[in-house]
């Protein structure tokens, strides 16, 4: 990455496949293949830049949120070739590189709304500035990723569930079930467990419309976040809106924030798919505004699995 916006090289190793054997995550795994993937790696992207490692300036890592001993792998790989190499490496915090996506598409327009949505959080943030932020509201409970995880797991569906939801959506054709959202006052905060739990008592009566209940499930999930944004929205009123994490990349929840950008005449920014879920890119982007900043891991610094926002 150059100087936040330049992606010079990237490339992926994913396990997804070894977890969806398990119907999710497994630490121990997760550990497993990041040891086994992270040189193969730093060696592809540095053959792909036609790059040396003399010619780095700072190394960014996540720092966390996550799993600890998928975390430990990378933070302490990173420390190490930063000792090696004499330079900086800057811990980053994974749900705040996801808005950063944003920053390998376009440059960023501030202030702004931002949308964080992933399988393990849900945050509704006022960008005032890079790394400037004000955490606005947040879920008190299962995110909206998890809520479409756990309502696929209910009509046995693959993992991970959000695509799966999303694949059976799109057959539905009555789109006659309907879910609660839970009503949080006159909060901007989430809540999901609800929906979850109306989910497998829709799934219930009308296990022979599995296409019905997706959409249900996923039409509740989209007006909760929907909702919530028009109601920053008449608090904030900005012109742009920065969406990020996995569940970005649902198509429905899109099209259903680009059509309230229409009707508000703001600008709705959406990574492209590759760049919503869990990516390199978007923390070596935000790792270089740290690094311009000066921020940078001390000696003893380790990861943090769980690492609040604020």
């Amino acid at each position: 990455m150059e100087d936040g916006r330049h992606l010079i090289a990237t490339t992926l190793s994913s396990s997804a496949q070894i977890h969806a054997k398990y119907g999710g995550v497994v630490p121990e795994v997760a550990a497993r293949e990041h040891a086994l993937a992270i040189l193969p790696v730093v060696d592809a992207v540095l053959t792909e830049s036609s790059l040396t490692l003399q010619d780095l300036d700072a190394i960014a890592v996540t720092q966390g949120p996550g799993l600890l001993g998928a975390l430990l792998v990378g933070v302490t790989f990173a420390k190490t070739l930063g000792a090696a190499l004499n330079i900086p490496v800057i811990g980053v915090h994974h749900l705040e590189a996801h808005l950063y996506a944003n920053a390998l598409v376009d440059a960023l327009h501030f202030p702004a709304l931002a949308l964080l949505v992933s399988g393990g959080h849900t945050s509704l943030l006022l960008w005032r500035d890079y790394l400037q932020w004000e955490l606005l509201g947040e879920t008190r409970d299962d995110a909206a990723g998890e809520a479409f995880d756990k309502g696929a797991r209910i009509l046995g569906l693959g993992y991970p569930g959000g695509p799966e939801i999303e694949r059976l959506a799109r057959q539905a054709e009555k789109k006659s079930l309907h879910l609660p959202i839970a009503n949080l006052g006159d909060t901007l905060d989430f809540s999901f467990s609800g929906v979850k739990t109306a989910t497998q008592a829709l799934w219930k009566d009308h296990s022979d419309e599995p296409e019905e209940v997706a959409y249900a499930l996923q039409q509740a999930v989209i007006k909760a976040l929907v909702k919530n944004v028009e109601k920053a929205l008449n608090r904030y009123p900005v012109e742009h809106l920065y969406v990020a994490g996995g569940v970005s990349a649902n198509q429905a929840l899109a099209e259903a924030l680009r059509h309230l950008g229409q009707v508000r005449n703001i600008h709705i920014h959406i990574p492209p798919t590759a760049y919503c879920t869990d990516n390199a890119a978007m923390v070596a982007a935000l790792g270089y505004y740290l690094w311009q900043a000066g921020k940078s891991m001390g000696p003893f610094e380790g990861p943090h699995a769980v690492f609040p926002l604020v």
